[in-house]
Parts: C-alpha cells; sequence; structure tokens
C-alpha cells in the first residue's frame, strides 16, 4: 500500500533547517544557490557614462522597460494558468506610468539614470510595504523589474535563474515569477527559498509545477553550492548531508505516490464511499480549459476581478458575459457547478473603476462586497452579466460574495442574487462571520470558506510577511477552530460548506477539513490528483479523528503531526 509516509528528522538536529511547506515531495540533490545580483563593476562604468539629458535618459529607460516587459510577455505567451497571470502582471508593472513618472522626478532632482530608476522603486516598495497583503507581496516583483531594468541598460545579461544542466535543489532569498515560470521540473526537483510565505507567487507557481517546495527557510542561503540536501515538502523539513540509503528510500516511496497521485481519475471519495467534490480555481477562460482537462467536478471559486485589474473602466455588461460565458463553456457539457466570486477589488487588488484611494489600511477598508454600498451598479451589472453568461451557456452557475461580515449583508446581496435565478452564498473570510456561520446559513444556500483571508484576519498578521509565516499557516488551530464551526453550521441545516483557499491544496489537512464536515474543497487545478489520491487511502472515520487530533493540537507542527499519525501510518 502506498502511503506516502516519510520519516521525520529530529527538529533538534543542526543539520535540519525548517520552513513553511508548500507542495508535497521528496527530492534529494545537490544544492544551487540562486544570485541574484549583478556585476557591480559594469554598472558603476555605465552610471559613469549614462546620458545626463533628461530626454536622452527617459529614451535609454523606455527602451530598457520595453526589452524587459517584452521578455515577460514572452515568457507568458508559452505558459498558462497562475504563471501566465503572473508574468502578464509582471509585464504591466514594468511598464507601469507611475514607475516611469517616479524616474522622472528623481532626474529632475539631480539623480543618474540607474539612481532615478533605483529611488523610483523604492518609492513603489515603500507604498506596496505600507498596503500589505499580495501588494506587499508583489515587492519582489519590483526588485525583479528594477534588476532587469538596469541590467538591459548597462548592457548586460537579466539577472535570473540560469537553468542547470543536471538535477538541483534550487536555494535562494526569494524568486521572482520571471524566475518560477520557467522552471523544469526534471531538473529543477525542489524549491527552497528563505523568506516568502504560502500564499506566495514561489509558491503559487511551484504547486502548478508539481515541484515539492517548501519557503521561509531560516538559514537557507547558509548552504553552500554543491551541498547535498533531503527536501521533504510535506513535513517542511531541508536535511543537510542526510544518509544517502534512507534518502533514497525516501524518494523511491514518494515516487511511488507520485505515480498513485498520476493514476487517480475521481471522482474524488474516502476509502470507505464518502463523496467530496474536488474543484478548481481559475481565473479566466484559459485557466478554465486547463483546468477542465483535470479530474475536477467544476469550479469552486471563479476570481472574477483578475480578468479586469488593467482596465481603466469597468467593462460593459456584455464584455463581462462574453468573458464568463467562455469560463463557463468547459463544463457546461458536464453539467456542472461554477461558482463566481463578485468583484474582490480592493486592498491587495487594485481596479481602477472600482477602488478607493487613499484609505489609510485597505485590507481592513472598502474591498469586496462592501464597494456595493457606494456603488451598487457595480454590483448589478456583474450579477446581470453572470445571470446573461449562465443562461447562454446552460451552467449551473452559484454566485458568492466577498468579504462578507454579517448577516444583514449577506441577506441583502442573496436577494439579489436570487432575484437572477442564481444560488447565493457567502465567503467566509471574516471571522465574525465563521463565529455567526449559522445566522448567515439562514439567508444564502452555500459557503465558501476563504482560509488565505481568514487566516490573515483571524491571526492579525499579512500573510505575505514571511516573518510572519508561522502565524499565517493554514494548520494554525485557532483557524482550524473557525472552519470547524462554519462546518458544523452547514451540517446543522443541510447546506454546502466548501474551502476554495490554499488549504485545499494540501492532501493531509484536505482530510482534516473533510472530518470537519467541509464537502467541497477548490484548489489549483495541479493539486487536484494529489488530493483526491489520498483521500482515497483514508476512510472517513480517520478524516473525522484527524480532524479532532488537529483542533487539539497546540501549534502548526503539532497540528500536522497528528493528522500523520492518523493518515499515514507506519510500516506499510
Amino acid at each position: 500500500m502506498v502511503t506516502g509516509e516519510a520519516v521525520t528528522p529530529d527538529a533538534t538536529s543542526p543539520h535540519v533547517l525548517r520552513g513553511t511547506p508548500v507542495v508535497p515531495g521528496v527530492a534529494h540533490a545537490a544544492v544551487a544557490v540562486v544570485a541574484g545580483e549583478l556585476d557591480g563593476a559594469a554598472v558603476a562604468a555605465y552610471r559613469a557614462s549614462a546620458p545626463t539629458d533628461e530626454a536622452a535618459a527617459l529614451e535609454a529607460y523606455d527602451a530598457a522597460v520595453a526589452l524587459v516587459a517584452d521578455g515577460f510577455a514572452t515568457r507568458a505567451s508559452h505558459v498558462e494558468g497562475a504563471a501566465a497571470q503572473v508574468l502578464t502582471a509582471s509585464a504591466g508593472l514594468a511598464r507601469d506610468r507611475g514607475l516611469r513618472s517616479g524616474v522622472r522626478k528623481q532626474l529632475r532632482a539631480g539623480a543618474d539614470l540607474v539612481g532615478a530608476a533605483e529611488a523610483a522603486v523604492d518609492t513603489f516598495v515603500a507604498l506596496f510595504e505600507q498596503q500589505g497583503g499580495l501588494m506587499a507581496e508583489r515587492v519582489t516583483d519590483l526588485r525583479d523589474i528594477e534588476r532587469r531594468i538596469v541590467a538591459r541598460l548597462a548592457g548586460l545579461p537579466e539577472p535570473g535563474v540560469v537553468m542547470p544542466e543536471t538535477p538541483v535543489v534550487l536555494v535562494a532569498a526569494d524568486l521572482a515569477p520571471s524566475d518560477t515560470a520557467g522552471l523544469d521540473p526534471a531538473v529543477v526537483l525542489a524549491l527552497v527559498t528563505e523568506r516568502g510565505g504560502a500564499t506566495s507567487h514561489t509558491a503559487i507557481i511551484a504547486r502548478q509545477l508539481g515541484i515539492p517546495c517548501v519557503v521561509g527557510v531560516v538559514g537557507a542561503l547558509g548552504l553552500a553550492d554543491g551541498t547535498t540536501v533531503l527536501v521533504d515538502g510535506t513535513a517542511g523539513t531541508v536535511e543537510v548531508e542526510p544518509d544517502a540509503t534512507d534518502a533514497a528510500d525516501r524518494v523511491a516511496a514518494d515516487g511511488a505516490l507520485r505515480a498513485a497521485t498520476a493514476s487517480w481519475t475521481g471522482p474524488a471519495a474516502t476509502a470507505d464511499g464518502l463523496r467530496i467534490k474536488l474543484l478548481a480555481n481559475v481565473a479566466d477562460p484559459g485557466s478554465a480549459v486547463a483546468a477542465a482537462e483535470q479530474p475536477v467536478e467544476g469550479v469552486g471559486l471563479f476570481r472574477t476581478e483578475l480578468s479586469f485589474l488593467d482596465r481603466p473602466s469597468e467593462p460593459t455588461v456584455e464584455e463581462q458575459a462574453e468573458l464568463y460565458a467562455a469560463v463557463f463553456a468547459p463544463y457546461a457539457a458536464a453539467g456542472q457547478t461554477v461558482v463566481v466570486r463578485t468583484l474582490d477589488a480592493g486592498s491587495d487588488k487594485p481596479i481602477a473603476f472600482a477602488t478607493h484611494e487613499g484609505e489609510e489600511n485597505p485590507a481592513l477598508g472598502v474591498r469586496g462586497l462592501r464597494l456595493a454600498a457606494d456603488n451598487p451598479d457595480l454590483l448589478v451589472h456583474q450579477l446581470d452579466a453572470v445571470a446573461l453568461a449562465a443562461e447562454r451557456s446552460g451552467v449551473d452557475a452559484w454566485v458568492m460574495a466577498p468579504m462578507v461580515a454579517t448577516r444583514d449583508e449577506a441577506a441583502a446581496f442573496a436577494e439579489q442574487v436570487r432575484a437572477r435565478g442564481l444560488k447565493a452564498g457567502a465567503m467566509i473570510e471574516v471571522p465574525a462571520a465563521a463565529v455567526l456561520a449559522h445566522r448567515v446559513l439562514e439567508v444564502v444556500d452555500f459557503l465558501s470558506i476563504g482560509t488565505n483571508d481568514l487566516t490573515q484576519y483571524t491571526m492579525a498578521a499579512d500573510r505575505m510577511a514571511s516573518d510572519l509565516a508561522h502565524l499565517t499557516d493554514p494548520w494554525q488551530p485557532a483557524v482550524l477552530h473557525l472552519v470547524a464551526i462554519t462546518a458544523a453550521a452547514g451540517q446543522q441545516v443541510g447546506k454546502p460548506v466548501g474551502v476554495c483557499g490554499e488549504a485545499a491544496a494540501d492532501p493531509l489537512l484536505a482530510c482534516a477539513l473533510v472530518g470537519m464536515g467541509v464537502t467541497s474543497l477548490s484548489m489549483a487545478s495541479g493539486a487536484v490528483r494529489a488530493v483526491g489520491a489520498q483521500l482515497a487511502l483514508v476512510t472517513a472515520e480517520q478524516c473525522e479523528e484527524a480532524a479532532e487530533r488537529v483542533l487539539a493540537a497546540a501549534d502548526p507542527t503539532a497540528a500536522r503531526e497528528a493528522a500523520r499519525a492518523v493518515l499515514v501510518p507506519r510500516g506499510e
């Protein structure tokens, strides 16, 4: 029987580094450390000869930006899903007019061109860090763009990962989207970063590629090139110079598990027949088509806002309906459900036609459903478009609102959704809504738990802050207690409660969520087979026992170990 068991190393050993596990899997190879610095002498030489005239300097800057942005766009055209999205976003960020204005301002203040570019980026970095959330995560993208622009100005090759010829474990401070999107899983056997969290770009793309990944590993950059390590993406450990025989055995066991995972075709059920819906998270027609090729039973989270991030004005109802219908199309013939999330604009996802400007704390400000208070037509138009797209495609469309905090908010939203013949739901991201889930369920048809934001708000910790990764771990018992409360409320009234955050993509945590009463799990499509294969190995009773032990644990590490003890029997 394939169980995926891996021996957890002694946490007190000086040869074991620990971080946040992101993508399960075991890899044994030599370390290749990614250097992110440019040739200082070459940059200094360019600065001494760079154009001083403002027009000439901006012309050189524009030329460098065009090369960098085109490079991102080219890479985006060769990948799909999350990788394509983040590369396209980086191309847009490189071309940002505000960044160019900052460069011009610095030039007029007397800075040389390289200094002007660096200072302009510094300004945006400070702004993004202040806003927090995913905007803070984009600091890595900005720094990557800065290095690439400076490299182009100085006539140097753009920095980044140079694909090795032999299999390696890639180690870095952090990785930009342009680095991770082009990785070859046959050569890069695992990723280890010193910074980043479970929802960073590195984590998202590693999950899509299926590369074992551990982030937030303190001391990772202390590893020398060529050092042999064993990375366990389930336990979140990096063992330095492990025993070769033991490492080979663990890699072989992991290989057997991966083979079993690859052959899983669904539908999802526990070993004793408890059915669980496995759904996909999508953002656009391309990702919807790709997800439909996996053994999913529909879409559990359609992130509508990601298609409109670069729009200067609100798209028309017809424009929206056309895009939504394209997302619905792959699921219509099979009679599958597509769960649409209305615009989650604001905070870390600024949209020109929706987001409030100048909020002191945007993560706690006007975002998601709250935007409809001042701009009701925004929601009206989107619901009209969803209804029109559902009618045209014949898909079973459910609609849920993000950032619901009260029963009254949920009721007002549900009334508008049902008036269009659609099922109405609410996302549980705010702790207040989780605590009163039974009251929210009085007025909606279903709930979907967004564990990423629920964790952030429960733990009062920015989910993108690498130094707070221990607090934003999806295994935090306090967060899982709120999940259990919400799931129990659904069971009491017979209404579905799903999870659509990154927690659903963790095979062991997925089993514990099922044990709490969650009825569906929605995730990146690349994670579906691993979750489905794991569920098939355990019984509903084991899932319930795992849930009980996880909820009794004192911290995330203890919670993981408790789940493994129940779900991954030793000696089989």
